[in-house]
């Protein structure tokens, strides 16, 4: 148990969850062609689940593995309601205990690029620098118009 939630690993995971937990985030699961494809990625990707002691599953993380010594946080979605409770905290110790004993060296995340000025998103990446993620690159034609923001941690 961490904190308030106990974080479960699962080599497969639940698309229904994930697809429960990004239609309760309309702010930032707006495409419905990128919810589809987390869902199916769920599938296929490590899932990292938050579970609350009454067994309510709150959140969920995928986490790809481009490389050995790199993992890649795909998604990160908690229950609005249990936003700013630590889960998210929590969830990413977890996945980064688990890539530092794989011997996994650094950890990205991608989100929306500061150019675009949704507050939401302002909150996404203050939330990663807040847990050592650094900016690397803001790309444009990764995501169509859309800016994404590169961000990595190392885990050595």
């Amino acid at each position: 148990m961490t904190g308030i939630v106990r974080i479960e690993r699962l080599e497969i995971g639940d698309g229904g969850l994930v697809a429960t937990l990004v239609a309760d985030l309309p702010q930032w699961f707006a495409r419905p062609e990128a919810n589809a494809a987390y869902v199916a990625a769920a599938a296929t990707m490590t899932n990292y689940v938050a579970v609350t002691p009454d067994g309510a599953r709150v959140g969920v993380a995928l986490v790809a593995r481009p490389f050995p010594t790199s993992a890649d946080v795909h998604l990160l979605a908690i229950a609005r309601s249990w936003h700013r409770r630590g889960v998210g905290t929590a969830m990413l110790t977890a996945v980064e205990a688990d890539l530092r004993a794989e011997g996994v060296r650094i950890l990205t995340v991608k989100t929306l690029g500061p150019s675009d000025p949704d507050e939401n998103y302002r909150h996404t990446r203050l939330f990663y620098q807040a847990r050592g993620f650094v900016p690397v690159e803001e790309l444009t034609g990764l995501w169509g118009d859309t800016p994404c923001l590169l961000m990595a941690k190392p885990l050595n």
